[in-house]
């Protein structure tokens, strides 16, 4: 009975990564940013993912927006010799040296949120969605209220991330099906409420006539309805993307007109629960995709509580 209990133990281990015990995971985790609504909701979802998971022990680390201290938590991950290291990265466009550390280490690596604008080798995934399905949904439903007509300004997001490309060019894409749709000005906002409101601010102070204002996020969405006050929201269609409690909240008021449901939990678990997996030496998915989905103000009501 030893003998098998010994052979079972062995088996186990051979699939193990080195350290890396079924009672045992170790899980760092850098995140571009704390001081971010939305990340805020994917961090905690992936604390409590870790708290559900028996053994399973979770490093948090800040980046604060910075690509050298990003590598520098990485690099602490590895000498720690944690089993796997999930990644919000501060820049899709920078991720090579991070890849090549762990890929040395034969650490697993999942990106989460953000999609690295590059092709993952073996052992590493992405959890996440497809930002551009954000752009469009949000801009059909814009178009259409809009009647087909009217002056567009975008709120990019931070320009060192995929999701401000990809949720750019969705509403772009869109809007040039449409002749009498001009998009007649966009400006990064770097996902940041303020920078909404200084920045509507600025376009109001220039002259713009703008008839929708379609925002990568729903923070800067908001920024943008506080920009605006009420006389003048009357006039334009404001949509957002993530569906945020408080994004929730001014679609209650009437204020937002449109947002996108962007899953955290299900991001936040699905990252963890890769990692999990990876860490056991189980096969994954190499894209684990969380879908979006349009919130408006007929359905917002079946995603309070959702983020």
């Amino acid at each position: 009975m030893k003998f098998k209990k010994l052979i079972v133990a062995s088996a186990l281990a051979s699939v193990l990564p080195f350290g890396a015990q079924a009672d045992d995971i170790k899980i760092g985790v850098s995140m571009a940013l704390f001081d971010d609504n939305f990340l805020t909701l994917i961090r905690q979802a992936m604390q409590e993912k870790a708290a559900e998971l028996e053994g399973v022990d979770a490093q948090f680390e800040d980046a604060k927006n910075d690509v050298g201290q990003q590598l520098q938590q990485v690099e602490s991950f590895v000498n720690q010799k944690v089993d796997a290291i999930v990644l919000n990265p501060v820049d899709t466009q920078a991720v090579a040296p991070i890849i090549k550390r762990a890929e040395a280490a034969g650490i697993p690596l999942i990106f989460v949120n953000r999609r690295p604008e590059t092709e993952l080798p073996a052992n590493m995934a992405y959890v996440g969605s497809d930002s551009k399905v954000a752009g469009i949904l949000q801009m059909e439903f814009i178009a259409e209220k809009l009647g087909g007509k009217g002056n567009v300004a975008i709120l990019m997001g931070a320009l060192s991330d995929e999701a401000t490309r990809d949720r750019t060019r969705g509403v772009e894409e869109v809007a040039a099906k449409y002749p009498d749709i001009k998009i007649i000005t966009k400006e990064t906002g770097k996902w940041m409420r303020k920078e909404g409101i200084d920045i509507t601010n600025n376009w109001l102070l220039s002259g713009y006539e703008i008839d929708a204002i379609a925002s990568n996020n729903d923070e800067m969405a908001i920024g943008a309805i506080m920009a605006l006050g009420p006389n003048r929201l009357k006039d334009v269609i404001v949509g957002g993307v993530d569906a945020t409690p408080d994004a929730l909240a001014f679609v209650d008021k009437g204020m937002l007109d449109v947002t996108v449901f962007q899953d955290a939990k299900g991001q936040g678990a699905a990252a963890i629960e890769t990692a999990y997996k990876m860490a056991r030496g189980e096969a994954v998915e190499q894209n684990v995709m969380i879908p979006y989905e349009l919130v408006t103000p007929e359905n917002y009501k079946e995603y309070v509580g959702r983020n």
